[in-house]
């Protein structure tokens, strides 16, 4: 760590040192002469920040452009002497305003005083939309804009979590683990298959595109396109949403270095209280039991949780170099992210470099742009029992023994294992390589009508390695024992397409019509194991020095962490898709929008490969009707409403339609003298398996009023998906094998959503900005059959646990919404404090419950979702603070449940929650309807607290220092450690043993531009 932090040092005196000589260059070369200066204020007078001022010679052409400082003022010097000047001033959300008739004399100085107009609730904003942009006026979608300075602050290690809270219906979950990118969901969710639910992102254009590669300070801002009728356009990969990133750019005129950075201190916000030593002596010494002598050393007292955790110190640099002279664009950045987890040695680095450059040709009728990132992402993770033993091992013993070796009971099942250990003896690393080239071609072939080619190329290589050593818990004796992934993941995609722009009088049209061709290449790589070292120095690192036993068997295996499965074929998939859009504009009244894409794809089966995905939407600008000009509280007010259809092909693998031939795993058999791998049937084909399809009716309103005061939106949405992909038992007689992937079912999410944001002041110095959002959605699983396959229900969530193997713990079935929650019913206690269940017929007894005395009992989806967030503005110094939570869920804490079991209590350790139980209880683990807990939380997500530094030196145009503090409470009835649960895949809302603890966190940042 020192000599990571000695080389950011080293790194930023450089940096720095550069940009003295850069500024010293600048100072020895500036020239007296004719120059102009003033200040840039809004309508309520309060001075506008970073607003771009652009003075240009009318005989020469050349322009020269500044930006405003936090004070709202402008410095431009050396004008060219006798010149006629024009300067023009714009700010996003504001009109734009231009002043002429300025002559530069010899030694004068220009002053100007300019008050901007704020535009309609900023409806002249540029929305980003597929293949296209729109002004925020002129949508008839379901879209919500994200700036990046609301963006979400603290410790982020993937893009997407800088959402979480901001976008109605959007729901994204995270934990504290630095390696887990959480869940998210748009709208609720609407197939059965895991990996399927996210989003679809498009970064600057390039569809498809990992939004890992990107760092949160590159990014401008993040469009949601949420209802079918934007996001058809993106076809059988847009039925769970888009997002449109657009990265920072420089506007013409500019040019900037720019650093950002901070350092953060992340502590455990929350753990489950369990026992000490003396403590577990003290009851079992009550309860006339005791230790077995092996696990009781003499004055043991060990806090496991303690010893596994620690301070997690993390930090993030971001450098970037921007420049726009009009007709030459460029952008470089370099950023480092090293998040330290808060359970010892597991952590997150990353490193991205990003450059793109953008020229313009003949009198900008062409435009090429080139740019690539590439990024190299480093985990450290840990064993999966080291979760469970964490809170089970027993504190009655050292961590480890007089002679050096750690304390381990081998004797002992069921993964009973020292945690220490199981830190120390086992390495996981993993490394994902991304490198995504992008190259467009723009061409205005005439008046209206331009041309679109891009090209990109994104290739991802990934790399697990393992050790288990000789001492590993996980691996006895084989002396250590070694296993190495790698594999290989590439897209290829190409974009054409033609845009044409027409304004006649009233009338505005726009058309769209293109051609995307794709083609993925996944799990090209092996894997191979070694076992039986010399010794543990040097690892996986060289797996010649093992000496594999006869007849070990070698893992050639690759695990695909997207997909899931274990040695999944190398497979390539193409799809293929034409389509078109038309938008209709009459006197900015009446919009209306239409699209089509016709999309195929290898992926599914010979008979259904070619999908349609349609949509239609229209708009009515109220504000805009001759009747409402009287209405002066109304700045708009707009009704909107569609309709459209989109597919989803995530989580498909390219041969799922085919019938594939592999090894049948555990049949090896004897012949000629050897042991042979026998080949056979893995899958059924299917040449019918299609898209699973969304069709999402959208009806909305936008609104702004008193001023711009108030503003918001509100959306009610009727989503249904059909033609789910399921895996249904088929009979033998007729296929190879007694299961077979095909479409069935339906899902529906009906829901409301709303954004409101009002301006409570508005003052010169003092302002305050409070947004807040809202969403309810219902999900209902309606059918999970089809004409040619019934399924009535389908069992899952099989959690295990003593004698519980073969219970589930929910069920998908017609009528429940997906995670519902099947389980026993607890009746209380008997006389002898023994746990108690209800039978199917009403009964009650103390006998352990069969799946036939089950019932629903509710279920993980929230019923609403929310977020508050806060900006007040006094001069220099903004305080944010932003809340969210959810309302309404369930979840099943069967952490909980595992660790309460008095009766093995001399085994392993149990929580402070069991003391209030009877020792005799030897039911009180099983999972039932008494550990179904509400999930509902409210959480200070984000509190900021920042100072904008007043600078006299023209060269550096801004200078921002800040504090964040994240997670800094929680308010839950909840009883393990936290209520946000994963919420994706289809066993949402189960904390199972498998919970990182969840952090708060602390930074202190820097934000600087030259």
């Amino acid at each position: 760590m020192n000599k990571t932090y000695k080389q950011c040092f080293k790194c930023l005196q450089a940096i720095f040192l550069i940009c003295g000589f850069l500024l010293l260059g600048k100072s020895l070369h500036a020239q007296t002469g004719p120059s102009a200066s003033g200040m840039v204020k809004d309508t309520l007078g309060v001075p506008i920040v970073g607003a771009t001022v652009k003075a240009e010679n009318k005989l020469t052409g050349k322009a020269t452009n500044a930006t405003t400082d936090v004070n709202g003022v402008f410095n431009i010097s050396n004008l060219q002497t006798g010149g006629n000047y024009s300067f023009t001033f714009t700010f996003i959300g504001f009109e734009t305003k231009t002043l002429t008739g300025y002559q530069a004399l010899a030694g004068n100085k220009i002053s100007l005083s300019v008050t901007l107009k704020e535009s309609a609730t900023s409806l002249t904003q540029v929305v980003v939309t597929g293949y296209g942009t729109s002004r925020k006026a002129d949508l008839t979608g379901a879209i919500t804009s994200v700036q990046a300075e609301d963006f979400n602050r603290g410790v982020i290690s993937s893009p997407a979590q800088l959402l979480q809270g901001k976008v109605p219906g959007f729901n994204i979950t995270r934990s504290g683990n630095p390696n887990d990118r959480g869940s998210i969901l748009l709208r609720g969710p609407s197939t059965l298959r895991a990996g399927a639910q996210e989003p679809f992102y498009v970064i600057d254009g390039v569809p498809g595109a990992s939004i890992d590669l990107l760092a949160p300070d590159d990014i401008m801002s993040i469009d949601v396109l949420k209802d079918a009728s934007s996001t058809a356009i993106y076809g059988a990969r847009a039925a769970n949403g888009v997002i449109m990133v657009t990265t920072r750019k420089a506007k013409p005129g500019q040019s900037s270095l720019s650093y950002s950075g901070y350092g953060a201190v992340e502590n455990v916000s929350n753990q489950i209280a369990v026992l000490g030593g003396d403590e577990l002596r003290s009851y079992l010494q009550a309860n006339n039991r005791t230790l077995n002598l092996v696990d009781n050393n003499a004055g043991a007292n060990t806090d496991w949780q303690k010893e596994l955790t620690q301070t997690s110190i993390s930090n993030n640099h971001n450098v970037s170099l921007n420049g726009n002279s009009g007709q030459t664009a460029y952008n470089v950045s370099l950023n480092y992210l090293n998040n330290k987890g808060i359970i010892k040695t597991s952590g997150l680095e990353r490193f991205i470099l990003r450059a793109n450059i953008d020229q313009k040709f003949f009198d900008n009728r062409l435009r090429l742009n080139v740019s690539g990132v590439n990024s190299v992402t480093s985990s450290r993770n840990i064993a999966r029992e080291v979760y469970q033993n964490m809170l089970t091992y027993l504190p009655t013993v050292n961590v480890r023994q007089p002679d050096g070796s750690y304390t381990e009971n081998f004797t002992r099942t069921r993964g009973y294992l020292n945690p220490v250990s199981l830190i120390d003896n086992n390495i996981y690393n993993s490394r994902v390589k991304t490198f995504l080239g992008n190259a467009i071609a723009e061409a205005r072939l005439f008046t209206g009508l331009k041309y679109t080619l891009s090209i990109s190329y994104q290739d991802e290589q990934n790399y697990n390695d393992s050790y288990n050593n000789r001492f590993s818990g996980l691996a006895q004796g084989l002396n250590g024992y070694a296993r190495r992934q790698s594999w290989t993941n590439n897209k290829k995609i190409i974009e054409s397409y033609f845009n044409y722009d027409k304004r006649f009088g009233d009338h505005d049209l726009k058309l769209l019509a293109g051609y995307s061709w794709q083609e993925d290449e996944r799990n090209n790589g092996f894997g191979t194991s070694n076992q039986n070292f010399v010794n543990d120095n040097l690892t996986y690192n060289n797996l010649t020095l093992g000496n594999a036993p006869v007849g070990a068997v070698i893992n050639y295996s690759v695990d695909d962490p997207i997909l899931g499965g274990t040695n999944p074929p190398i497979a390539i998939l193409r799809i293929i898709s034409f389509y078109g859009r038309a938008q209709y504009n009459y006197k900015d009244k009446y919009l209306f929008q239409t699209s089509l894409r016709r999309d195929g794809s290898s992926a599914f089966g010979a008979n259904s490969r070619w999908g349609y995905f349609p949509s239609v939407s229209a708009a009515w600008n109220i504000s805009n009707e001759d009747f409402m000009k009287g209405v002066s509280f109304v700045n708009n007010l707009k009704l909107r409403a569609g309709w459209g259809s989109s597919g989803n092909s995530d989580g498909i693998r390219p041969f799922t339609t085919l019938l594939l031939y592999g090894v049948t795993t555990g049949s090896r058999f004897y012949y000629n003298g050897n042991y042979i791998n026998p080949i056979g049937p893995r899958q059924n084909q299917n040449p019918d398996l299609k898209w699973e399809t969304t069709d999402v009716a959208n009806i909305g309103v936008d609104f702004s009023l008193f001023n711009n005061i108030l503003s918001g939106s509100v959306d009610v949405y009727d989503k249904r998906t059909k033609d789910l992909i399921n895996d249904y038992q088929v009979s033998t007689t007729q296929y190879y094998l007694p299961f077979l992937t095909a479409n069935g079912g339906n899902i529906r999410n009906k829901g409301i959503e709303a954004i409101v944001s009002v301006r409570p002041l508005v003052g010169k110095s003092l302002k305050w900005t409070s947004t807040v959002n809202v969403a309810y959605n219902k999900n209902t699983v309606e059918s999970l059959s089809s004409d040619l396959f019934q399924l009535d229900y389908q069992r899952t969530a099989y959690l295990g646990g003593k004698g519980q193997s073969a219970n589930p713990s929910q069920i998908l079935q017609t009528g429940l919404p997906l995670g519902s929650f099947l389980l026993a019913r607890y009746a209380g206690k008997d006389a002898q404090g023994v746990s108690q269940f209800y039978k199917a017929d009403g009964s009650i007894s103390t006998t352990p419950p069969v799946v036939a005395d089950f019932a629903y009992v509710g279920n993980a989806q929230p019923k609403l979702i929310y977020g508050w967030g806060n900006t007040f503005t006094y001069k220099n110094v903004d305080l944010g603070f932003f809340v969210r939570g959810v309302l309404g869920n369930k979840v099943l804490n069967a952490t909980l449940a595992n660790l309460n079991s008095p009766s093995d209590a001399t085994n392993v350790n149990i929580p402070r929650f069991t003391l209030n139980e009877s020792p005799n209880d030897n039911n009180a683990y099983i999972l039932s309807d008494r550990y179904l807990e509400s999930g509902s939380y409210l959480r200070l997500d984000n509190a900021t607290l920042g100072y904008n530094i007043p600078l006299k030196v023209k060269s550096i145009n801004r200078l921002r220092i800040y504090a964040t503090g994240n997670n800094l409470f929680l308010i839950t009835k909840y009883r393990g450690i936290d209520p946000e649960m994963n919420m994706g895949g289809v066993t949402p809302g189960i904390d199972n043993n498998n919970f990182y603890p969840k952090t708060r966190t602390f930074l202190l940042g820097l934000n600087v531009t030259f």
